[in-house]
Parts: structure tokens; C-alpha cells; sequence
């Protein structure tokens, strides 16, 4: 798949296309349903299919650490979208100066001279431009206009019912793991690149690999049992926590990872963990010997819950 990063990257040989926009948040099935009938449109006008995408999402901006937890980081979506036919996604720097250009400009300027846009999905709520003021009545005059079919995408619901987003997000947030997985129709994974932490796991002989998360907002919290590969590597096993560390007054919200059977340097490999099912929330212990007793028990119980996920 081919990263345009910003509008001042999109050429002349990148005119003319199908277009999807959003924030795909997760990717979930709703965007796969999406994307599915974007890639089959493409292949009917022999026109690449594009994605247009946000960094930072919207409400990032706007709302700052008030925003939703962001499901899924660039990366991941780059990842989840070239599996699903998308050829090439263009990543907009979104900063106020953009959110202020006319709906009309994001058009004629955007849409029409610069992507040369043949069919377009977007959803009817989407608004766009100053003020919010460009929305999907706008585009669909706009497309009579400029010679592009419209269409929305309710047009593409999963059975009877519309995912969300944000219904991914009350999953995670109580710790529902399988209806989060059922919703995104892939397993959640977290990635990221392994760090040097305080190395105080080691200290009570569990090491663990320290993953940044890079989010305003973390979407779930708690302990884990996981699963953790990096490119061309064998997935391992193991047990996560997810938060802040309250035990050794922890002041950033972080991903570490204690693997079962590995030994190695992990340090600056880029790693996917997926979350196969929660085991209890993050708590304070009195001390690290009360902490190194529950992470016993959490390991015996991880192992079992990946024996029964893996069965």
C-alpha cells in the first residue's frame, strides 16, 4: 500500500480514484463492509481505492484529552486496511488551518483537481469544512456537479446493525474482549515500539517488555493474557498489564508485557499484542512481594485462558 502523508504529497499520477473517508478508527467490520464494496467499485472503473484518514483524529483537537480513546494508531490502520484491499490511503495533517478550509475548496480543490474522484463513501452524518459547514447533502450536489457518484454508507450495514466505534469502546471498557472481537472481526491488538522501563519487574523476576502507547486517552485498562509477536517472529504467550502502574506510583498510562517462555532483548522491535481476555482491573499493593504473589496467580490464570482460547 502506498502512504501519502499529507496534501502537499498527492501528484498528478494520483489523480483519479474510488474514495472512502473516515477515521477507521479499529477498522472494524463496518469500515470491512465499507471497503469491500470500495474495492469492488474500483475493480468495475479500473481505478485505484483510496482511503483519506486523520492525524490527528478530529476530536483530538478538539476536545484534546477529553476525546474518545483512540482504538487503533496509524500504523495499525495501515496495516488493517492493506488487508482489505485498500492501494493507497492518504493521511491528512489535521490542524485548525484545515478544518477551517471551505467545504466548497475541500471539494473543487481536494476532491475534484487533485484525487480526481470517481465514487465516494462516506457517512451521511459526515460534516466537513468551516464550521462544520460542508455535509452529505453538499456532496451529493456536488457530485451531479463534477461527474462523481455519492453514496452512503449506511447503505452497508453488518446484518441489521450499524458498528461502531464507539460500541468497540464500551466493549473494552468492560472488559468484554469477545464482543469486542466479534464487533471488529479481528482480534484487538495494541503495537508498539518496546522501551526502557524502570526494569523494576525484573527485580521480583518478572521482566517485561515496556510498550508505549501513544494516546491521549488509553481505551482499556487492567491485566491481561496475551498474545505478542513482532515481523517474521513466533507468537509467544504471556501477561499484560495495561494502566499506570499504582504499586511504584506510575504517572504515564503504559502496555508491559511479561512473556512466558522467551529469552532475548526485545528493546527497539516494533510488537503487536493481542488481547485474548482480561483477568482483573489494575489495583495498589501494600508492597512488591503482595504485587509478585498476584502476578503468580495472574500468570497461572493467563495460561489457562490462552490454553482454552487456543483449544
Amino acid at each position: 500500500m502506498e502512504l501519502i502523508r499529507g496534501i502537499h504529497n498527492i501528484l498528478p499520477k494520483h489523480h483519479g480514484c474510488v474514495l472512502t473517508i473516515g477515521n477507521f478508527d479499529g477498522v472494524h467490520r463496518g469500515h470491512a463492509e465499507v471497503v469491500g464494496n470500495l474495492v469492488k467499485r474500483a475493480k468495475h472503473l479500473g481505478l485505484p481505492a483510496v482511503a483519506m484518514t486523520f492525524e490527528p483524529q478530529p476530536q483530538e483537537l478538539f476536545c484534546g484529552d477529553s476525546a474518545p480513546a483512540r482504538l487503533s494508531l496509524l500504523a495499525d490502520k495501515l496495516h488493517l486496511l492493506e488487508e482489505l484491499g485498500i492501494e493507497r490511503l492518504l493521511c491528512v495533517n489535521f490542524n485548525r488551518h484545515f478544518a477551517s478550509m471551505e467545504p466548497e475548496a475541500f471539494i473543487e480543490e481536494l476532491l475534484v483537481n487533485k484525487l480526481g474522484v470517481k465514487y465516494l463513501v462516506v457517512g451521511d452524518d459526515f460534516c466537513f469544512g468551516q464550521k462544520r459547514r460542508g455535509n452529505f447533502e453538499m456532496l451529493c450536489a456536488a457530485g451531479e456537479k463534477y461527474g462523481f457518484a455519492v453514496v452512503s454508507t449506511q447503505s452497508f450495514l453488518v446484518g441489521d446493525q450499524r458498528v461502531s466505534s464507539t460500541m468497540i469502546r464500551q466493549a473494552l471498557v468492560t472488559g468484554n474482549l469477545e464482543q469486542a472481537r466479534r464487533l471488529l472481526g479481528h482480534p484487538y491488538v495494541m503495537s508498539g515500539r518496546v522501551a526502557h522501563g524502570q526494569k523494576i519487574g525484573r527485580t521480583i523476576g518478572f521482566p517485561t517488555a515496556n510498550i508505549a502507547l501513544k494516546r491521549k486517552v488509553v481505551p482499556i485498562k487492567g491485566v491481561f493474557a496475551v498474545r505478542l509477536w513482532w515481523d517474521d517472529s513466533d507468537v509467544y504467550d504471556g501477561v499484560a498489564n495495561i494502566g499506570y502502574r499504582p504499586t511504584v506510583q506510575g504517572q504515564i498510562c503504559q502496555l508491559e508485557v511479561n512473556l512466558f517462555d522467551f529469552q532475548g532483548d526485545l528493546y527497539g522491535k516494533k510488537v503487536a499484542v493481542e488481547l485474548v481476555a482480561k483477568i482483573r482491573d489494575e489495583k495498589p499493593f501494600q508492597s512488591l512481594d503482595a504485587l509478585k504473589q498476584q502476578i503468580n496467580k495472574d500468570v497461572d490464570e493467563a495460561k489457562a485462558l490462552l490454553s482454552k482460547d487456543a483449544g
